[in-house]
């Protein structure tokens, strides 16, 4: 069937819905206005006010009341609006959704999904379009997912609410229009691995999100050269696939990562670093890497495609990671 990333997601949602009774959705402008990225539009008249609530303007809060939900049994849905604003949750996820089956000495589970969106190429300035995902993935006691396809915006989140543990899902904001066809059976998927979705025999570029389009279109230009790039979609970025990564690696001998977060401490860094650490010996050629410029991100279009990987940046390290083969 014909569908697009954010009518996935919605399926998704009624879906888990239907199916659970203790499954709600919360979160600012998910009831009334159906989303502010239009995601749960229809919900509410759906499913009724006790099981698609409005929240106040308050993450801190609702991403609270999400942890206690689920600590008393239920499967909350929780939506914060971009990635940006979750950091007025820190607290909540970083010192008591990540932590309490620790410190409770595995008594007590915290099935929460917490979902929101990511990333940058829609104009939306410097204070709602950052990815930040990689902060995430660095805290241990969570599981961060990034779906890049219609399949894994249908799938993951029905995986998602089936873990004992918090799983945090980042949605690409550039990814809510795009159109494709999904299976009239798809279903939950998978979150422990990653997918090869371009296989190739000369160089291996890891990416996710909403970069995986723009490296399969690099992909396709440098194949012009002569350059067959093997394209990984990491789609968990904690726990991240190493088998899946090295044994792409031991196959090409040559590694690029692809990451809309900025260089510096960032997931490219921790893959540039594990990939340094076990497979050294496998690479002909330096690590390469393409990251979001290191300014907060421009509002004018120009200034923001210029800050942020692109086809034309991705496939012109491609030429230069195999440029150096022997």
């Amino acid at each position: 069937m014909k569908t697009t990333y954010r009518e996935a997601i919605r399926t998704a949602l009624r879906e888990a819905l239907m199916k659970d009774p203790r499954v709600f959705l919360m979160g600012e402008d998910v009831g009334k206005y159906g989303g502010s990225y239009a995601v749960s539009k229809g919900l509410l008249a759906e499913f009724g006010p006790e099981r698609i609530r409005d929240t106040p303007l308050s993450e801190s809060t609702f991403v609270g009341a999400g942890i206690g939900a689920a600590l008393g049994g239920m499967r909350p849905i929780v939506e914060i609006m971009t990635v940006n604003f979750s950091l007025l949750a820190l607290d909540q996820i970083v010192n008591n959704a990540a932590t309490i089956r620790h410190m409770s000495g595995g008594q007590f589970s915290i099935p929460v999904v917490i979902r929101m969106a990511t990333g940058a190429g829609r104009q939306l300035a410097a204070q709602h379009a950052h990815s930040l995902e990689g902060w995430y993935a660095h805290i241990p006691g969570l599981r961060i997912v990034a779906p890049a396809t219609l399949e894994d915006a249908r799938g993951m989140l029905g995986t998602a609410l089936a873990d004992p543990d918090p799983v945090l899902i980042f949605e690409h904001q550039a990814l809510y229009n795009v159109e494709g066809t999904l299976a009239d059976d798809a279903g939950n998927v998978d979150l422990d691995h990653a997918a090869v979705r371009r296989a190739g025999k000369d160089v291996s570029v890891m990416t996710y999100g909403g970069t995986l389009g723009k490296t399969l279109e690099a992909a396709q230009t440098v194949a012009a050269d002569g350059i067959d790039a093997e394209v990984i979609d990491l789609r968990t970025l904690r726990p991240l696939d190493m088998d899946a990564i090295a044994a792409s690696v031991k196959k090409t001998h040559r590694a690029v990562i692809v990451d809309e977060g900025w260089k510096s401490g960032s997931l490219s860094a921790e893959i540039s670093a594990r990939i340094a650490e076990s497979l050294f010996y496998e690479l002909d050629a330096p690590i390469g890497r393409v990251c979001t410029a290191e300014v907060p991100i421009p509002y004018p279009k120009h200034l923001e495609d210029a800050a942020l990987p692109q086809p034309e940046r991705i496939a012109a390290a491609l030429r230069s990671v195999v440029g150096g083969r022997g």
